[in-house]
């Protein structure tokens, strides 16, 4: 199956990461699947680079709500018949705040969207691709340096990020018997609006405020693109792109 017949679904597709990587697989001849909270944003990125409507569509839920992940996903099968790629992007952060004084509604925010949501995306996508014909697909989660190390104060954050690898791990080898591979990508610091306040500077773990290097967006959207185009019998299991110069190894 070539590229211009592959359908993709990235979440969290208007802004960021995901935006950056819609408009990678849609340039690369995907049809794509934008999701996201607000469709606004995901139709500017259709429109705005005056993407053919027959080859994207904008859909717009919350990811943590089960019905509404089983509708989008009525809807690509009744669209496109059929998903070759999800890449689950989603996610939110959580503000610097002392770990006793972080809101339960706040855990929960967080774990209903990176989490939660992650989950009933992949398995809609897994139910989807074991099914299809041809059968399979690929499931590319993205974990975040999050998903080795945390920063000071992101308890709910790190937690799901965590999280995400036991999913990965789980999901790559329940997938094996029907030709679904999955991996994980673990970004750190792609220059994007969430990244802003690490350019100007962001607490560490001596407590110091520094500020930390950036890498483009862009490079991020071609590694998805690199993991989305490998035969199903090869898989990057994890895969971690970073600004060469950010602090992740090495004492704090």
């Amino acid at each position: 199956m070539n590229a211009l017949n592959k359908v993709a679904l990235i979440t969290g597709a208007g802004t960021g990461i995901g935006k950056a990587c819609a408009l990678k697989l849609l340039k690369n001849n995907y049809q794509v699947v934008l999701v996201g909270r607000r469709i606004e944003l995901l139709e500017a990125v259709i429109n705005d680079h005056h993407i053919d409507p027959q080859q994207a569509m904008a859909y717009s839920l919350d990811i943590s709500q089960a019905d509404q992940v089983k509708a989008l996903f009525s809807s690509i099968k009744e669209r496109f018949g059929r998903l070759d790629v999800l890449f689950n992007n989603a996610g939110r952060g959580t503000p610097i705040m002392p770990f006793d004084e972080i809101p339960f509604e706040m855990w929960q925010a967080t774990v209903g969207t990176n989490l939660t949501g992650t989950f009933l995306c992949a398995q809609a996508a897994f139910k989807m691709m074991r099914e299809q014909t041809p059968q399979g697909g690929r499931i590319i989660n993205n974990g975040s340096i999050s998903a080795h190390a945390p920063r000071p104060f992101s308890a709910p954050y790190t937690s799901t990020k965590h999280a995400i690898t036991g999913l990965t791990k789980s999901i790559s080898l329940d997938g094996r018997p029907y030709n679904i591979a999955c991996g994980q990508i673990d970004i750190g610091n792609a220059a994007t609006e969430m990244t802003d306040r690490m350019a100007s500077g962001i607490i560490q773990a001596n407590g110091s405020i520094a500020a930390e290097d950036r890498m483009p967006v862009d490079e991020v959207a071609n590694a998805v693109l690199q993991m989305s185009e490998l035969p199903l019998a090869t898989n990057i299991l994890f895969m971690t792109i970073m600004a060469t110069k950010m602090p992740l190894v090495g004492r704090g």
